[in-house]
C-alpha cells in the first residue's frame, strides 16, 4: 500500500471519528432534552446515555489507535518538529475526551437525581393514596 492510499485511509478514519463525536454529542443532547421534561422517559434516557457511552468508547479507542500510529510515524522521522503536530492532536483529543467525560458524568448525575425525584414523587403519591 502506498503512502497516499494510507493517508487517505487515515483521513477517512478521522472523518468517521468526527461523525462519531457528533453522534455522541447528539445522544448527550437527547439525554439533556429528555431530562428537561417534567416527566422524562427513563428508558429513553438510559438508551441515549448508553449510546453516548458506547460511541464515546469507540471514539476513544479509534483516537488511541491513531495516536499510536502517529507516534510510530513521528518517531521514524529524524526531524524533531515532526512530532509536534501529533502531540498537538493528541492533547486536543485528550482535552475533548475529558470534556465529553465530564459532560457524561454530569448527565449521569442528573439522571440519578431525576430518578430519585421520581421515586420520591411516587412514594408521596402512594402515601397520599393510602391516607385517602
Amino acid at each position: 500500500m502506498n503512502s497516499m492510499t494510507t493517508l487517505k485511509m487515515k483521513l477517512k478514519e478521522l472523518e468517521d471519528i468526527e461523525k462519531d463525536v457528533a453522534t455522541a454529542l447528539q445522544s448527550a443532547g437527547q439525554v439533556c432534552l429528555e431530562l428537561s421534561k417534567d416527566k422524562p422517559n427513563a428508558k429513553q434516557v438510559d438508551s441515549n446515555a448508553t449510546a453516548f457511552v458506547k460511541t464515546l468508547q469507540n471514539v476513544e479507542n479509534s483516537l488511541t489507535k491513531h495516536i499510536l500510529y502517529l507516534t510510530q510515524v513521528s518517531t521514524v522521522q529524524p526531524h524533531e518538529g515532526s512530532s509536534y503536530a501529533a502531540q498537538k492532536v493528541f492533547h486536543m483529543a485528550l482535552h475533548r475526551l475529558e470534556h465529553a467525560r465530564s459532560r457524561m458524568n454530569e448527565l449521569e448525575r442528573l439522571r440519578h437525581q431525576q430518578q430519585q425525584e421520581q421515586q420520591q414523587q411516587q412514594q408521596q403519591q402512594q402515601a397520599s393514596h393510602q391516607d385517602s
